[in-house]
């Protein structure tokens, strides 16, 4: 009996061990519920392509937009070995051709491909539109190299923090969903999720051994930061973040992505530390202070309804 899309797709998430962490089954299944399916394109039985999409309603428009959380999604190929470069980009052309194909009815289309994915024409070709957005890499290879080459003001902000803070990993969950509720507070937007959305999301990581959350606590107990970091097998990720505004001034948000960069590196034995972004003009500089390098991806997007384009036309 031939297997559903759905199905093949999670026997290839089973099989290959490479691929994003967004991409997979189990999380698609902890951030979209049954509310995702995937296009794909097979060689006989085995899966050499794939699409994953959430699908969603809102206002009666049919949505094929990122989950919450969800920093990435986008093709993912398997790949024959000892593929040359110009075999390659014929077979990433005409696999995604098909996977767009494939791609069901929708009024708004909307992704960021992992930045791995430097190949889009096969969208551009059926309409399709990009805007570039970047990340921030750091290569871990040579630690105290990384150290070095902080921005002097960072090194000063761990070690002042250093004097004010320990670090601590095991408090209940819902002490780092207040504290990263309060950063959306400060400025007065209404927090992405829920507890219960974030508790399944911590479900599904936890069951991988895939997450560790980091807290800077002071001498009266109070959480001054925390930081959630993700992995997979070839990048960690500094997935979520939270500040207590009244206690900013302590530095201990800085000292939390160095120890994530610290337990990358010594404990998980990753050498690829990524940001995640960011694209908002008072973060990134946080980001370049680390000496990280800033990486290009792709957000693709189609809007097929009438009405969406004129709301985006307006909107821009």
């Amino acid at each position: 009996m031939q297997l559903s899309p759905k199905a093949a797709y999670r026997n290839f998430c089973a099989l290959e061990k490479n691929i994003p962490l967004f991409l997979n089954d189990w999380w698609m299944d902890a951030v979209c519920g049954d509310s995702w399916d995937v296009a794909l394109v097979q060689n006989g039985d085995e899966v050499i392509g794939a699409l994953p999409y959430l699908k969603a309603r809102r206002f009666g428009f049919r949505l094929l937009n990122m989950p919450k959380l969800t920093s990435f999604l986008g093709p993912v190929f398997k790949y024959p070995e000892g593929q040359k470069y110009v075999s390659k980009l014929s077979y990433e052309m005409e696999i995604m051709e098909k996977l767009i194909e494939q791609i069901p009815s929708f009024d708004l289309f909307r992704q960021s491909f992992h930045y791995s994915i430097a190949n889009w024409l096969p969208f551009y070709w059926k309409g399709y539109e990009q805007t570039t957005r970047y990340t921030y890499l750091l290569d871990l290879d040579n630690l105290n190299h990384v150290f070095v080459e902080l921005k002097s003001s960072v090194r000063g902000k761990i070690r002042k923090a250093e004097g004010i803070v320990t670090v601590q990993h095991s408090r209940p969950l819902e002490d780092f969903y207040n504290v990263f509720c309060m950063t959306f507070e400060r400025q007065k937007i209404k927090p992405p999720i829920d507890l219960v959305y974030l508790k399944k999301i911590d479900d599904a990581l936890s069951k991988r051994n895939q997450r560790k959350i980091f807290y800077a606590v002071d001498k009266d107990g109070k959480v001054h930061s925390a930081l959630y970091l993700i992995w997979d097998n070839h990048s960690s990720y500094v997935h979520m973040v939270g500040e207590n505004p009244q206690l900013r001034n302590s530095g201990a948000g800085i000292l939390l992505i160095w120890k994530a960069i610290e337990y990358t590196r010594n404990e998980i034995k990753l050498t690829t530390f990524d940001f995640l972004g960011s694209m908002i003009e008072s973060v990134e500089p946080v980001r370049r202070s680390f000496g990280a390098k800033q990486v290009p991806y792709f957000q693709i997007k189609k809007v097929n309804s009438r009405i969406m384009k004129l709301f985006f036309s307006l909107s821009n």
